[in-house]
This record gives structure tokens, sequence and C-alpha cells, in this order.
């Protein structure tokens, strides 16, 4: 006897012997084979600290979906005895591998738009794209799989059409990947420095001989001034140095000021306003400072708009 099974989308199968399907079962209740480890479910770090992040997430994820896949194996085996006892195992088995081995995917994603540092089109589009790469991905490698073991007990495997198939798998492939994604990202957050009390940081202006030790809070932007910087400060002075810019935004960023334009460094504690100015570009306001924001720096704007 001939028959095709459904019971995850991922169990539809063609083999002889076996009883028929009961009525009104076209979903198994251990769902496709898939782990739903990931579907229950940064930026600022580099080196070591990514290792780290990746890996810890790595282990949580692959063995909160191990725990599930077992889960849902047994639970097929003992609500549905007409299947062999190895099919629910493949099911889950192969699903969780190919997820385990894609998890690169959504990291490389994560790392390259996360929220709070990218414009969420720009968010948007790249997880978007990310999601649909995995979940096609991930059903070519689970159908491979499953086709072998499958011709190794002497049956046959079928997917069903794909018209069909590949939609209802992208359905809960999109949750496994921001799965994926949320745990990499909080992984990260995990691992950046925690920020220092700015109230307590200091930078030293060399204004020719003089040295002015200026707090965090005194400095409300610097500007680029030909081959000097001048600082502006909440109590009015203008001090000179002779540094380039670049090089102060590395230096001052401790204290919390941010680049929004080639020649403006402005500290976001000033903040009073925020104009758009057309084009993407905007003005920053910080009291009687109106600074340029243009949209070359997307970072900028995302962190002032909190």
């Amino acid at each position: 006897m001939l028959r095709s099974v459904r019971g995850d989308r991922a169990a539809g199968v063609a083999r002889a012997g076996a009883p028929p399907q009961a009525a009104g079962d076209a979903r198994l209740g251990g769902g496709d084979g898939r782990t739903g480890a990931v579907t229950n479910g940064g930026s600022g770090v580099t080196g070591g600290e990514a290792r780290t992040a990746f890996w810890g997430a790595a282990a949580v994820i692959a063995a909160v979906g191990l725990a599930v896949a077992v889960v849902n194996a047994l639970t097929v085996n003992a609500d549905r005895p007409d299947f062999a006892t190895w099919e629910p195992w493949s099911w889950e088995l192969t699903s969780i591998a190919m997820a385990l081995s894609l998890m690169w995917l959504p990291w490389l994603a994560v790392r390259r738009a996360w929220p709070g540092g990218t414009p969420w089109p720009r968010l948007i589009l790249i997880h978007g794209a990310g999601a649909v790469i995995y979940s096609a991905l991930h059903v070519t490698g689970f159908v491979m799989m499953r086709e072998a073991i499958y011709a190794l007990h002497g049956w046959t495997y079928d997917f069903g059409p794909i018209a069909e198939g590949f939609p209802y798998e992208l359905r809960k492939d999109v949750l496994t990947y921001l799965g994926f994604a949320a745990t990499f990202w909080i992984s990260l957050r995990l691992q950046q420095p925690q920020a220092p009390d700015q109230s307590s940081l200091v930078f030293d202006i060399r204004d020719g001989a003089r040295i002015i030790r200026a707090k965090a809070h005194e400095v409300v932007a610097v500007t680029a001034a030909g081959n000097y910087a001048e600082f502006i400060l909440t109590d009015g002075r203008r001090p000179l140095m002779r540094t380039t810019l670049a090089k102060l935004e590395a230096e001052l960023a401790p204290l919390g000021l941010i680049r929004t334009h080639r020649s403006w460094l402005i500290n976001p504690a000033h903040l009073t306003a925020l104009e758009p100015d057309g084009s993407g570009d905007w003005t920053v306001e910080l009291g009687a400072i109106r600074a340029p924001l243009s949209r070359r720096y997307p970072a900028a704007l995302e962190r002032l708009r909190g």
C-alpha cells in the first residue's frame, strides 16, 4: 500500500506496508521535525569578545534545540505507533543538524545590522533576506538528508509539492532565524564593556602651552578648524587644540561624544532639538549651538533619536 504523510510538511513519505493515516491527522503534534528551541526563543565587540559571544549563544541554542528535538521525537513515537521508530528521529535530527550548521547566517547578519545601531529599513532588508536564504538552505539540506536516510531503509521520502511545502516551512524558519538572531544579539550585548560613569571622566585640552581639564558634561561639541580642533564648552570658552577630528573621535568616545559630520563631534547629553533638513540630513540643536548631522552617519541619528 502506498501513502503520503505530511506530519510536519517534512514527514511526507511514500512507503509500502504501512497502516492507513488516521482521518483529520494531516499535521503531527510534534511539528515539522524542527526544533522549537529557536522559535521560542550588537555590535561594539571585536576579536575574542565576538568569538565568546558566538560560541556562548551557539551552545545555548544547541542545548535547547537538541532537548526539544528529543522531546518531539519521543512524543511522536508515543502518539503515532504507526510510524517506524526511527522516522520521527530522522525528521527532528536532520532539521536541527541543518539549523545548527546554518547559525553563521544570522550571526553575520546581526554583526552587520542590529537594533539601535542600524536604520530600520536596512535592518529589515538585511534580516529579511537572511531569513529567506536560511530557510532555502535549511529545507534543501534536511530534504536531502532524509532522502538518504529513507533510501537506506528501502523507502522513499517525499517532501511534496514545493509550492505548498516551502511557504509552510518558511513561516517557521523565519521565527527560527529571528530566534537565532535575537540570541546572538543578546550575547553580543552581554560582551560589551560597561560604559564608565561620565561624570568622573575628564579630557585634557592642550591649547598651546595651556592645559584645560574639561569634564565630560562640559564639552558641548568639537569642530574642525584647519589643522586644529575647536572645543565648545558649556562656559562659552572655545579652546583650540592642534589635532585631527578623526583622532579626537576615538579619544572622546568614552566621554560620549559622537561623529555627526566630517567636521563635527557632539555631546548627545546637550541635545535640545533635532530638525530634518531634507535629503536625509538633519540639524542638531545643542542649546544655542546648531550642528549638522549628515545622512552619512545613520548610527548617530539612531542614537540621537533614542
